[in-house]
């Protein structure tokens, strides 16, 4: 096969794909609420359970579900009748995934299911299956063909299973009112749940541990107190505290351009008066936001107490990426 020829099979994956997921949209209907109420309601705990490819995504959903919100837990439907079904209590609403819906380690579960009065919830591509007849609620995924070059393997199916649940865990975190507070309590070791659970205060470089100078430092003076405090920058400030601008190791090499002969130059020449500036109450997604959404992409920021306030001290990108890792 030629290049042309293996993107564009490549191409046809995607596109059937994309084209599947906008009839799936379209036919989003009553179930789909209902199916989410039920999941809402649930005093304990959502079960997910299937088998093969359709069980790898049901573990995906229960995953999204849980860091959403929604505690729930997999149970492999061929386990589940070899005494994994004591994880089941009574009113734990059941999410079943097969595409056929005929699927019979998923099928013979139905009846012991009913006996512990779970509410039943299908994912399934065929609404005439014995799992579709006899779930509470159906969630049609409608795929028929698949999109490999054979059209059976699973590709088309399990895409739409899974954006199928990232649709229920998402209207979830809708009806509870689920915002980013409660996303970064669920994920305090990640990088996402640390941003927004950390302030800049928390990881920031204090005064006394940055290179500080007044406006008429000698630029000698300057890098002595740079190299003391290897942060890349250096803060100007008056006799009071505030800040009167930033030295950046960048403003320091542009000096060496501009000027023939350096005796002579003052902090307060080579500075950037007015820099942007993080406050210590930030939270660290904030901050990463002020010195990456922008043209030209800022590697220190000065930090005040509060704004129009003094200095506190400097935070660097590469301290709010270090704080996710810790």
């Amino acid at each position: 096969m030629t290049n042309e020829q293996i993107i564009e099979a490549g191409r046809h994956v995607l596109d059937a794909e994309a084209q599947a997921l906008r009839t799936m949209r379209e036919g989003l209907d009553e179930n789909f609420a209902r199916a989410a109420e039920i999941l809402f309601s649930a005093e304990r705990k959502v079960v997910i359970s299937g088998v093969g490819k359709s069980g790898l995504i049901g573990q995906k959903i229960a995953a999204t579900l849980c860091s959403t919100g929604t505690p729930a837990i997999f149970l492999h439907s061929a386990d589940a009748v070899h005494g994994d079904l004591g994880i089941c209590q009574p009113g734990d609403p059941v999410v079943l995934i097969s595409k056929s819906g005929t699927t019979s380690e998923v099928v013979r579960l139905l009846p012991i299911l009913r006996k512990m009065g779970a509410k039943i919830i299908a994912i399934v591509a065929n609404r005439n299956s014995p799992l579709a007849e006899k779930a509470d609620v159906v969630l049609d995924i409608g795929v028929r063909t698949e999109a490999d070059p054979i059209g059976i393997v699973p590709t088309t199916s399990t895409t739409l299973q899974l954006a199928m649940g990232d649709a229920l865990a998402s209207a979830l975190m809708h009806m509870r009112h689920f915002g980013e507070r409660d996303f970064a309590k669920f994920h305090p070791a990640g990088q996402l749940g640390r941003n927004l659970l950390l302030t800049v205060k928390d990881v920031m470089h204090p005064r006394d541990k940055i290179a500080v100078v007044p406006a008429e430092a000698s630029l000698r003076d300057t890098v002595v107190a740079m190299t003391a405090f290897p942060h890349g920058a250096a803060l100007v400030t008056a006799a009071d505290g505030s800040l009167l601008g930033i030295i950046t190791d960048g403003d320091l090499r542009r000096a060496l351009h501009k000027y023939e002969n350096l005796t002579g130059v003052s902090a307060g020449e080579l500075m950037t008066k007015k820099p942007v500036c993080a406050f210590a109450s930030m939270s660290l997604g904030e901050a990463a936001r002020v010195m990456e959404d922008r043209p030209s992409q800022i590697s220190v920021l000065p930090v005040l107490d509060a704004p129009g306030g003094n200095v506190a001290g400097l935070i660097r990108i590469h301290d709010i990426y270090q704080a996710g890792l810790v």
